[in-house]
């Protein structure tokens, strides 16, 4: 989804070119009938890939960024609720010529998402209590170990922007490393020698296809040292998506 260009005029929001949504923290769980544990949840896994939003935790960058998109409007007086109609708006009606599908989420999916958007767009700080814990952090996940020559990495499957782990360890020799994915997000697993975090430096080793539904995997052999494995779509390094593999 993706928020476009945004302004003011008669007291009213307007947006143009709109194909993203955003989550937010508050501090009810529930708002106006609207369910927001499920509305961050489902950000996350239908938006979150493509827009940054602070208190989701996502920095996906196709789209606008949410909390940018929305600030002005809501500095100078504009009522969240009129950016909770303008999200439901535009997932339902969505820009032809953007990116967002039609159809990307509807119903009560839709006005929750809607509503963790209005509630945390442009907001200071961090969501607390049960919203907090809504989504876990992105790459908190217990470290990899290699087995018999095997290491699994697996893409975040709620559709964050991350691998479930970002840390992961392995013998030298022969290694076949899979990424299950199964967020609906297309990623890929690539391989470069040292630790290079969000940009790389280093020439590729190995890089598998993308997939969005499957297991992708590469074949490679390890000599002692570090190692950083990243995802190669446009900004989703950036955005997190790496870790490193110290293979002895």
């Amino acid at each position: 989804m993706t928020v476009g260009s945004l302004s003011i005029r008669g007291g009213s929001l307007l947006a143009a070119g709109v194909f993203a949504l955003a989550a937010s923290g508050c501090s009810s769980v529930k708002r106006s009938s609207a369910d927001l544990i499920e509305g961050k949840q489902a950000f996350v896994a239908k938006c979150g890939a493509c827009h940054t939003l602070a208190r989701a935790g996502t920095k996906g960058s196709v789209g606008p960024d949410l909390d940018e998109a929305f600030r002005e409007p809501i500095e100078v007086g504009e009522q969240r609720s009129a950016i909770r109609s303008v999200v439901e708006g535009q997932v339902e009606h969505p820009n032809r010529y953007g990116v967002m599908p039609k159809g990307l989420a509807s119903g009560a999916t839709l006005a929750n998402i809607a509503a963790y958007v209005s509630e945390a767009a442009a907001r200071p700080g961090q969501d607390s209590g049960l919203l907090a814990a809504a989504v876990k952090a992105p790459g908190s996940g217990k470290p990899a170990l290699e087995q018999a020559g095997k290491l699994q990495l697996e893409a975040d499957p709620t559709g964050q922007l991350s691998y479930v782990t970002k840390q992961a360890s392995a013998t030298a020799g022969a290694v076949t490393i899979s990424m299950p994915n199964m967020s609906g997000v297309s990623h890929n697993i690539a391989l470069e020698a040292g630790t290079h975090e969000a940009s790389g430096t280093g020439p590729v080793i190995a890089a598998s296809s993308f997939v969005s539904k499957g297991v992708a995997s590469i074949k490679v052999s390890l000599k002692p040292g570090t190692y950083t494995f990243f995802c190669q779509a446009p900004g989703h390094r950036a955005a997190g998506m790496f870790g490193q593999i110290t293979v002895k």
